[in-house]
């Protein structure tokens, strides 16, 4: 839906494409469906992401973190432009993944500290501040997913579709054309 959306409101070069697609597979009748009933015509077949389609884009989008680290972790070569589209279009978003990364330093830091002779107990208390820390802003950053609405019914497309406009319009004044 992200690309239909993004293409009726822009002209941008845009290829949709899955981790897990099924190349050739028709657009799922639920997606095209709500598409419609926000006057966007679209028809299209899904095709899984390969090396040549990170090479071939300036940007990833994913609705997902989950998305985002598998792309990631299988495409080393695209690391640094994929994002989640909410964290691409948020203000805030890059502050919380640095500070993440600051805390994951600091836990590895003070891990490297502890005593080998440390018991679980002293580890965990010495350790407890930068997880707490870690899971509130993974938790942060879980609020930068689009839920994927596979498998369930039109209402979930149509909230899909609201979050995924959204998105769109603050990309949109986000990148030049």
């Amino acid at each position: 839906m992200a690309e239909a959306i993004l293409k009726s409101k822009a002209n941008f070069e845009v290829q949709s494409a899955g981790i897990a697609a099924m190349t050739g597979q028709p657009t799922n009748p639920k997606a095209i469906d709500t598409l419609k009933a926000n006057q966007i015509d679209f028809s299209g077949q899904s095709q899984q992401l390969d090396s040549e389609l990170v090479d071939w884009a300036d940007l990833i989008l994913t609705m997902t973190n989950h998305h985002k680290q598998a792309i990631t972790s299988h495409f080393s070569a695209g690391i640094d432009k994929v994002f989640t589209l909410k964290e691409y279009t948020s203000d805030d978003a890059d502050e919380t993944w640095q500070a993440l990364k600051a805390t994951y330093l600091k836990l590895e830091e003070k891990r490297a500290s502890i005593s080998e002779n440390s018991t679980k107990e002293e580890i965990e208390a010495c350790l407890s501040e930068e997880i707490a820390e870690i899971r509130r802003l993974e938790e942060k950053l879980r609020d930068l997913d689009i839920v994927d609405p596979f498998g369930q019914n039109l209402e979930a497309y149509q909230q899909a579709y609201q979050e995924i406009n959204s998105a769109i319009d603050k990309l949109i004044e986000k990148l030049p054309e």
